[in-house]
């Protein structure tokens, strides 16, 4: 009976490992288990994620009232840390610490920051909204100093988290386990969004706040368990008295050569292209299709479920030798059609196109996603994850930032403009503000498509290309 209960278990381990992409990231050193372990802080980044882009401005426009604009703003101050990445993955690089640590102080502090902000958050929304006595001012400083509080907490504690990550592995293995800590991120999200969904069906105020405080108290343990005795002490590295680069010398190196500035050129471009929609998927959703807040808060989910299966495209295209700029590009292909179909549920009046135009939206950022991590990846030196990985979640992180800003301003300024009847009596309606955006991003990603191709051409110029396969190298330019 032992012996079936062991064949039993290894057939389920191995069921598990081919379901979840870049399991093979497990090595003798970095067992599976203690690298699951590791990741809990992308869940914790992925359910605060889905608050701030998810739920929280669908709630902060639709139920609160605040106009889109503010909440645009609010949304994208946590990317105000976003430029420090690099820093922040250089200092830890280069830490000097007594007690022979890099990357777990920045991780603690990092969670401390991200408590702190969903802690304040819910009373800072309520005086936002006006609902509560005080003046408006007070509102509008509190609700910043929570989402930026958030931002640099998630910033630091991600940047740091991968790092650390990238340390513990083997050079053979090491995008594969930073691309799996990225599926984490994707199921954390997955999972919060559903059970905010189902907790928030019975909206309130008050059950607002039991949510958001419920989720910076989980955080926190999350992140406890995750840097656990993860990080071996290595007083020679952190050592005070030792010389260490300056930040500018070590960005100059790694960008010696035109082809890191192309790459972080096409980052840039398609993360504005998948992100600057994040803060009106949902109040789309609402307002022009009139699904609930837990329908709305769902459509998190689907993007997450969207994403994980371009995780597991993009892991098995990886295994098989498949370039990761052109895996970048196919992503940004899907991308277009996703738009297409996000900006024809309106005409059709299909919240089932919606939904499908989500989920490939999720699947072309998931493809975008890896594929140009794993690119960056591989310009870092040895010794050096933290300022290659910076560099990575800088550029996108900052263009997300950028785009969802713009995002929510062009959707009020063009959707004030079609209720005056500025732009013809063709382009009225609630939906004509946000299918303005849609199209823009659609511009964004063929962009994003031209910077990527030359370094598409390159590396595809050997075996695949001989056989024949339809590349980004077949786009004219």
């Amino acid at each position: 009976m032992n012996d079936r209960a062991a064949e039993n278990a290894k057939a389920w381990g191995r069921l598990f490992k081919a379901m979840l992409p870049f399991a093979d990231a497990a090595t003798t050193e970095l067992p599976l288990r203690r690298l699951l372990r590791l990741s809990l802080f992308q869940i914790s980044v992925g359910m605060a994620t889905v608050l701030l882009t998810g739920t929280l401005n669908r709630v902060m426009i639709t139920e609160l009232g605040v106009p889109a604009w503010i909440v645009a703003l609010m949304v994208a101050l946590p990317l105000v840390f976003a430029p420090l990445r690099a820093l922040i993955g250089f200092k830890s690089d280069t830490h000097a610490s007594v007690l022979g640590l890099r990357r777990l102080p920045y991780i603690w502090f990092g969670s401390l920051m991200q408590y702190g902000g969903l802690a304040i958050m819910p009373f800072s929304l309520l005086l936002l909204s006006g609902d509560v006595s005080g003046t408006s001012i007070y509102g509008t400083l509190t609700c910043a100093v929570a989402f930026l509080l958030v931002g640099a907490g998630l910033h630091t504690t991600q940047t740091a988290g991968l790092a650390l990550a990238t340390d513990l592995a083997d050079e053979d293995t090491r995008p594969r386990v930073v691309a799996l800590l990225y599926v984490m991120l994707l199921v954390g999200m997955l999972i919060s969004a559903v059970a905010i969904g189902l907790l928030l069906a019975d909206f309130s105020h008050q059950r607002l706040i039991q949510v958001i405080q419920g989720a910076a108290v989980v955080s926190l343990i999350l992140n406890l368990v995750a840097l656990w005795r993860q990080e071996a002490r290595q007083p020679a590295l952190t050592d005070p008295e030792k010389e260490r680069p300056v930040f500018k010398e070590a960005w100059a190196a790694f960008m010696d050569g035109g082809r890191p500035a192309r790459l972080l050129i096409a980052v840039g471009l398609g993360a504005a292209a998948f992100a600057m929609q994040d803060i009106l998927l949902e109040p789309y959703g609402g307002e022009v299709l009139g699904l609930s807040v837990g329908g709305t808060t769902l459509l998190t989910a689907i993007w997450a479920f969207g994403a994980l299966i371009g995780f597991g495209l993009a892991g098995r295209g990886l295994t098989r030798g498949h370039d990761a700029h052109r895996l970048a590009a196919y992503g940004m292909v899907i991308g277009v059609f996703a738009f297409a179909f996000v900006v024809l549920s309106d005409p059709l009046g299909s919240a089932w196109i919606f939904r499908l135009g989500t989920m490939l939206i999720g699947l072309g950022g998931g493809l975008f996603a890896v594929g140009t991590l794993t690119a960056v990846m591989e310009l870092g030196e040895a010794g050096g994850a933290g300022i290659a990985l910076g560099a990575w979640g800088a550029v996108q992180a900052t263009a997300a930032g950028i785009a969802m800003a713009l995002g929510g301003g062009l959707r009020d300024l063009v959707g004030a403009m079609a209720d005056a009847g500025q732009l013809g009596t063709a382009l009225q309606g609630p939906a004509v503000g946000y299918q303005a955006v849609y199209h823009i991003e659609i511009a964004l990603l063929f962009a994003a498509i031209v910077a990527i191709g030359p370094l598409a051409r390159h590396a595809g110029s050997g075996q695949e290309r001989a056989r024949g396969k339809f590349g980004l190298t077949e786009f004219p330019g």
